[in-house]
């Protein structure tokens, strides 16, 4: 046997969504999602023994997700979660699987089970539409799946990860005052898309596979950032009518990526269903000049920016046996 482990602490990292390719469902798949696992933005939970409690930020969710799975796998020892940082929530970051995911791979840690990724998401009931959260979390990069058929019971299948270009980086323009669409609005915009065949639906795979995909794999900088643009632009027409009647949830982030735009940066868009928006540039120097005049710019709106890199690797899980040495805290 081996040794019995204490403390196991999760890094889960924030993800962007950057949209899907067929939302009828017409050839019998729904959904397919294309998104990136980032760099610099976490949640990180520790889980212990012989204690109980949830503290830190998002301890609601925390606990629904820490109950439920001790319920589906009879752990009655006790446990206590400490969320030492989490993602914004309903930010377009994924906040919620990741969670979920640090919560559940760590208690499996914890106790020694082997139980798979997505077997997790599906007792959390998380990626109902979606794997790019999970697959962030399992091993990071560009990401692409499959779309969910109807008798799915786990998340959709991963058709593609590829590393992203380590040189290029993203600016995230945050909106703190607001939160994108989530719960029952958000179910309720899904269902009232059409069954029929979405006529987008073959332009968009075409430019994925034939200009997003290649431009990925030789590390193209030109035809990624506008392939993604061109994506970008099919899912604000698409979901304008639930996000205020335009293309981001945010005025203000709008304004920020207009202005980027003008200014001939050519991939920009919003995460998810926002408010958080993005602009890719192909270097750190191009992005943080874009930062720090955003920053200017902008100063009284509330907004904050940040640079981060793509993330080509997984989740870190680190479990302390009993005979470890203490950790000191940060």
């Amino acid at each position: 046997m081996g040794e019995r482990i204490e403390r196991v602490r999760v890094r889960a990292p924030a993800r962007l969504h950057f949209g899907f390719l067929d939302l009828s469902g017409a050839l019998g798949r729904r959904f397919g999602s294309l998104g990136l696992a980032i760099e610099g933005v976490a949640t990180e939970v520790e889980l212990r023994r012989d204690a109980e409690g949830v503290e830190g930020p998002e301890t609601a969710r925390a606990a629904r997700h820490l109950a439920a799975l001790r319920a589906a796998w009879g752990i009655a020892e006790p446990v206590a979660v400490r969320i030492r940082e989490a993602i914004p929530a309903h930010a377009g970051l994924g906040s919620g699987t990741q969670l979920g995911l640090a919560i559940g791979a760590g208690l499996a840690r914890l106790f020694g089970r082997s139980e798979p990724l997505a077997a997790i998401a599906g007792l959390l009931e998380r990626g109902a539409r979606s794997a790019i959260g999970l697959e962030a979390f399992a091993g990071g990069g560009f990401l692409v799946d499959g779309g969910r058929a109807p008798e799915d019971r786990l998340p959709p299948p991963l058709i593609l990860r590829l590393p992203f270009p380590e040189a290029w980086r993203i600016l995230l323009v945050f909106d703190p005052a607001r939160q994108g669409v989530h719960g029952a609005a958000e179910k309720a915009a899904f269902a009232s898309f059409s069954p029929e065949r979405d006529e987008r639906a073959g332009s968009l795979c075409r430019l994925v596979l034939l200009r997003l995909l290649p431009g990925l794999v030789r590390a193209e900088f030109a035809p990624v950032a506008e392939a993604l643009a061109e994506i970008q632009r099919a899912m604000g027409e698409r979901f304008a009518a639930f996000q205020g009647g335009g293309a981001f949830a945010s005025p203000a982030v709008a304004e920020v990526l207009a202005r980027l735009g003008a200014r001939g940066v050519r991939g920009v868009g919003q995460t998810s269903w926002g408010p958080t928006g993005w602009a890719l540039f192909p270097d750190v120097v191009s992005a943080e000049a874009a930062r720090i005049d955003a920053e200017r710019r902008f100063a009284a709106s509330g907004l904050r920016f940040r640079v981060v890199a793509g993330r080509n690797r997984p989740a870190e899980i680190l479990a302390f046996p009993s005979t470890s040495e203490p950790e000191p805290e940060p």
